[in-house]
Formats: structure tokens, sequence, C-alpha cells
């Protein structure tokens, strides 16, 4: 505690923040080079791999991006794969709509074209965990991650000319951030029941379509069964948070405690506390009335 005050002796909240997002800024500096090099490898140039760095803001997409030039696929199939691939932004940006609501549109635009998989998964288990957490915090975690991942693609990319780096290991590191991704969402049954749907829909329909739009017609299937079990519980449920399929799974001590959460213990205690009042004023009105009568 000593220590981070001495390096934050004024609590300057952008200080703050960045001390939350290094953990995901570092995590992008290897991911980063090796894209970077990747991107010079289909023949981008400094400026160009910087610029689809800022523009773009996706690891997938760009790797994708890469690796479709390398092989000379046509520009149609290009923006095709990329615009569904990214389609799954819409579902991410809806969970996070409600946090932001209030601020303006302009802040709102920001805020979405600054979004990626990794920063917000921050963002939304900050939002749901922090009471204190707000809009420009979750704005600064975005921006703080896009410089570190276009400075990393920067580097990547100027030192590709002169290093040779096996690039196999970066689908390792992708797959392992998606997965934390997943585990530090998980809260209920139903979401590890629609997490293995997903998967398995995404590899039957991958195989059919022999393209990354298999994943996104999966995500939307296993997305759309999940409200209709999750719609279903709570419509025939006489208590729905007790069904087994919305209960509470095990996961990460640090979202076990969610703002939903202490919100609805706050409630539940200020109930008691009510019936507690009431019960005390019945009793204390009790003998009156018997020696009235």
């Amino acid at each position: 505690m000593a220590k981070a005050q001495q390096i934050n002796p004024e609590k300057a909240r952008w200080l703050e923040v960045l001390g939350i997002a290094m953990p995901l800024c570092l995590s992008y500096v290897p991911i980063g080079v090796a894209c970077g090099i990747l991107l010079h490898a289909a023949g981008f140039n400094f400026i160009m791999t910087l610029i689809v760095s800022i523009v773009v803001f996706s690891g997938g997409a760009q790797f994708i991006l890469a690796s479709l030039l390398t092989i000379h696929a046509p520009l149609t199939s290009i923006f095709v794969t990329l615009f569904f691939l990214e389609l799954r932004y819409a579902l991410l940006g809806s969970s996070l709509s409600k946090y932001i609501k209030s601020e303006s549109q302009h802040f709102i635009w920001l805020f979405a074209v600054s979004m990626n998989d990794e920063n917000y998964a921050v963002n939304y288990l900050k939002f749901a965990t922090d009471k204190k957490w707000k809009p420009k915090d979750a704005l600064l975690v975005e921006h703080y991650s896009l410089l570190s991942w276009s400075v990393s693609n920067m580097v990547g990319g100027l030192i590709g000319s002169t290093i040779s780096i096996n690039l196999e290991v970066v689908d390792f590191a992708l797959t392992a951030l998606f997965i934390y991704m997943i585990v530090m969402q998980m809260r209920s049954h139903l979401t590890l029941i629609i997490c293995l749907l997903s998967a398995v829909l995404a590899v039957f329909f991958m195989v059919i379509t022999h393209s990354i739009i298999g994943v996104v017609i999966a995500t939307l299937i296993a997305s759309f069964i999940g409200f209709l079990i999750e719609n279903a519980v709570r419509k025939h449920s006489k208590k729905p948070d007790d069904n087994w399929f919305l209960s509470k799974l095990f996961r990460p001590r640090a979202t076990r405690i969610t703002v939903e959460d202490q919100e609805a213990e706050e409630k539940q205690v200020l109930e008691e506390k009510k019936e507690q009042a009431k019960e005390r004023s019945t009793n204390s009105q009790s003998p009156e009335s018997s020696q009235h009568d």
C-alpha cells in the first residue's frame, strides 16, 4: 500500500486507471509485435501498419487481414469476412450500453470505435464489480490499450524486415486471451452451457462454411438459445434466481460479487430492517391496545 502511494501520491485518477490497464497493455506487446511483423510480410509499410492498428484495432481481424492478403484473396472476400467477424462487437457493446447511456453521443461514438475484446473484458468486469468505475475510466482503458497495441504494431512493422519470428505461438496467445475472457464472465450454469454450445456450433459451422463466418453464426444461434432459456425460466419459475440454470457458478474471486449482487443484498437488508421495524411497532402498540380494551 505504501509503495502504491509513493507511485501515485496525489491519487491521480488517470494513474490509477493506468495501473488497472497495465496488465492488458503489457500483454499486447508480444502479440502486437508479431502482428506488425505479419502485416509487414503482407506488404504493409510503417504508415499503413499504424493506420490499420488504429482503425481496425482488432488482433483477430488484423491477423486474418494479413493472412488473406498473403494468399492474394479477393478484396470482396476480405471485406465480407472482416465485416461478419467484427459483428460480435454489436453484442459486446450492447452489454455495456447500460453503463454509458447517460453520456453524450460524441462520447458513445468515441467509446464504440475504441472498444475491442480485451478492453471490453476489463471494463465489463470493473463496471460489474466496482461502483466507483465511471465511463471516463473505461474510455481511458480503451485509449491506453489502443496506444499499447499501435506502438507494438509499429515496432513489429519496423523490425519485420530484419527479424524472423515463428508466428505459430500467436495463435496460442490469442486463444489464451479469449479463454481468460470467457472464464472472467462465467457467472451461472446457463453461461457455461451456452459457452460449450457455442464451441460445438462454431466447429460445426466452420466445417460447413469453411470460413470464420461460422463463428458469427454459432454465436448468434447460441445467444438466441440462451435468451430463450433465460426468458422461459424467468417467466415460469417462482424463484428464477434459485433455478439451476440461473444459479451462480463458481468463478474467479474478483467476479463473485458484482454490483448487482451488492445492490440485491443491500435491498434485502433494507427490507429486513423494515420488517423488524414493523414488528417492533406492532409489539409496542399491542400492550396499549390491550389496556384500552
